[in-house]
């Protein structure tokens, strides 16, 4: 398949919200997510991602001061006219690589340019180009500075933004960390076979629905967590559509062995309407 189908295809505030009593990102999702990164079916799951520089549009790296004191970064693309909306992006285990860069591009364009679409580096501007790589760095990615991050993003966006975010892997379960952190500015959760949040009282606290996307052959993030996930949504009176594939984790990286392109197509399909919907 011809390496612009596949990219084509490809798929991983105000004050009051950072005064939250229990950080969102403080739970055991994450710390459990990141500990798949000891496995070595899931490590082999991923192979090493194919070459490809991204030449897109204008797209800008950008930086932000986050609450620890550091800086964030992130890839932006600026919506073509003055706006308040905006698509988080949230990496697979890889990084804010190319692929990243290319698929937000994507976002992008499929939003008819309305909307600002932010890659959100939660790596601090390392990429993995090989799944020794990319393990090592999910594995020792600190909650405290992966939420600092993503409080720096929700800050960067400003007082009045509307947020939605979408992620893959490792980011699809940052996807909805972040949308707890956003409150009430949040519009909505496009998640890839990321690992959900257990925590019913957490989940009481989401202001949006949730687009959850899971293979059925995921060994890592399984058909028992996704039963468990509807369970919980529904125990918090809260709204999760969840779309489930014959495929296993990762269907929707062109590099995975285990790409699977029908799969691809659907589910986003179903991503993009969603996304359309909530920042109508």
């Amino acid at each position: 398949m011809k390496l612009h189908l596949w990219l084509l295809l490809f798929f991983c505030v105000p004050a009051k919200i950072f005064a939250q009593t229990s950080p969102c990102c403080h739970s055991d999702a994450i710390k459990e997510f990141s500990m798949l990164a000891e496995r070595e079916d899931f490590k082999m799951a991923h192979e090493n991602p194919l070459p490809y520089k991204y030449e897109g549009m204008d797209g800008t790296t950008i930086t932000f001061p986050t609450p620890d004191g550091k800086m964030g970064y992130g890839f932006l693309l600026k919506a073509k006219e003055p706006s308040d909306k905006y698509l988080f992006v949230y990496q697979e285990w890889w990084g804010v690589n190319d692929y990243i860069k290319k698929q937000s591009e994507k976002l992008y364009n499929d939003l008819n340019g309305t909307v600002n679409v932010l890659a959100v580096d939660m790596y601090d501007q390392k990429v993995a180009a090989n799944r020794e790589d990319a393990a090592k760095y999910m594995k020792d990615a600190s909650l405290d500075r992966l939420e600092s991050i993503m409080q720096g993003a929700i800050k960067y966006a400003g007082p009045d933004a509307e947020i939605a975010s979408i992620g893959w892997c490792f980011g699809g379960g940052l996807a909805l960390q972040s949308a707890l952190l956003e409150g009430e500015h949040n519009i909505g959760v496009v998640m890839y076979y990321g690992m959900p949040e257990k925590d019913v009282n957490k989940l009481k606290t989401l202001t949006a629905p949730v687009l959850g996307i899971f293979g059925t052959k995921d060994k890592g993030i399984n058909t028992e967590l996704v039963d468990e996930f509807e369970k919980n949504m529904k125990e918090a009176g809260k709204t999760l559509m969840v779309k489930r594939y014959n495929a296993d984790h990762g269907f929707a990286n062109p590099s995975n062995p285990d790409y699977n392109v029908e799969a691809t197509e659907d589910a986003y399909k179903h991503a993009i309407a969603f996304l359309r919907k909530q920042f109508e």
